[in-house]
């Protein structure tokens, strides 16, 4: 009954989420370290800059309309989502401008991004204490790992969008992931959907000889780096 003092409804500032929020801040959960770079120091070793945006990927090019598309979230997670692209578009959209950093020694810098940022993903997906890795699975039948911390850093986000116009599809679209720290191997096209567990379980590269973590400063690019 509203107005009811014995009522032992949660009030809107101290839901669980909210809750959530708080431990999360002070915990540092999703804090990555990101470092500023000076613009001498921009370019990751060994890699070299180019204009173009090449095209690699397992031979396949899903051809998936953004009426069609959907986004699973599940896992380790306390509100598992569902949702079409309509929803996901309704949710607080977001732009970045980041560099790519791909494997193959290519790097594009001041990239447009604009979707959902992976921080305001994790706030609506709310993933459990256990939760420490994501498993990026795409429509090609690709998957990718990351570490909770990488997938949830400060640029990072599900991108619709690439210098103003949707993402084509042989680039990923409807929905990409964008991780922006990591070589672009790990910044999954074609998303389908995102799974949190407790343990991690390397995806496609990873198990094929690419390192597991993938630090372009670093130089992580096969597993015995």
């Amino acid at each position: 009954m509203a107005g009811d003092l014995n009522d032992e409804s949660e009030p809107p500032w101290d839901s669980k989420l909210t809750r959530s929020k708080q431990r999360w801040a002070r915990e540092g959960k999703f804090l990555t370290g990101k470092t500023s770079r000076p613009e001498e120091q921009r370019l990751p070793p060994g890699q070299h800059l180019t204009r173009d945006w090449p095209v690699l990927d397992l031979g396949l090019t899903p051809q998936i309309s953004r009426e069609r598309w959907r986004l699973d979230v599940y896992g380790a997670v306390e509100k598992p989502i569902f949702w079409d692209f309509a929803q996901f578009f309704a949710q607080p959209q977001t732009q970045f401008t980041s560099d790519i950093h791909c494997v193959t020694t290519w790097s594009r810098y001041d990239n447009q991004w604009e979707g959902l940022s992976t921080h305001d993903l994790l706030m609506a997906c709310q993933p459990r204490d256990e939760a420490r890795f994501v498993v990026l699975h795409s429509h090609d039948g690709y998957t990718t790992n990351l570490a909770l911390e990488d997938f949830a850093a400060d640029d990072a986000l599900l991108a619709h969008s690439w210098s103003g116009a949707p993402i084509e599809a042989e680039h990923g679209g409807p929905v990409r992931l964008v991780v922006p720290h990591l070589y672009f191997w790990k910044s999954a096209k074609w998303l389908q959907s995102i799974e949190f567990l407790e343990h991690d379980a390397p995806g496609y590269w990873e198990v094929r000889g690419y390192h597991n973590r993938g630090d372009p400063w670093a130089e992580q690019r096969y597993s015995g780096d």
